[in-house]
């Protein structure tokens, strides 16, 4: 008996795509939905002696040690306020599990391919360089995190 399967052809483009999304100062960033291992709340840190100074420490996640990278310092902004605590959003990069410290979270957008663009060339050159693209929302942009650049700052920090 034949069956009917259909198949994605190579070079097609994907028409939606879901972004877990999250804020740093004013920006509002998504990262791919498929790359977020979970979100939780602030966890206490041990600090990295000699560590770049966006580390902000190690996370136990229930055994796996994770590192966690403070974004406002990643991108350069000025420090959460003293009162604020910062969210944990888990992502899994290419060497294992890494902790992205935000300000807030927001929700799981879906969104169409076809607004999808490159990024503009006034953004600050800061966030610039952790940029993939962005999507044009309604009242904001949405900036698309390269997170492999993000989490691998040790290399560009040397050059």
């Amino acid at each position: 008996m034949a069956t009917d399967a259909v198949a994605v052809k190579p070079g097609l483009a994907q028409t939606s795509q879901q972004y877990a999304t999250f804020y740093v100062a004013d920006l509002f960033f998504g990262v791919d939905v498929l790359r977020v291992q979970e979100v939780l709340r602030f966890q206490r840190m041990t600090p990295v002696p000699q560590a770049p100074d966006v580390i902000e420490g190690l996370i136990n996640l229930r055994g796996q040690i994770v590192t966690a990278i403070d974004m406002r310092r990643r991108l350069r902004l000025p420090p959460r306020a003293a009162k604020q605590m910062p969210m944990n959003i888990v992502i899994r990069a290419e060497d294992g599990a890494v902790s992205l410290l935000v300000d807030e979270i927001g929700d799981v957008l879906d969104l169409e391919a076809a607004i999808y663009e490159r990024p503009p060339e006034n953004l600050d050159p800061a966030a610039r360089e952790l940029i993939l693209g962005i999507y044009k929302l309604n009242d904001r942009l949405l900036l698309v995190l390269d997170t492999e650049r993000t989490v691998d700052f040790a290399d560009r920090r040397a050059a």
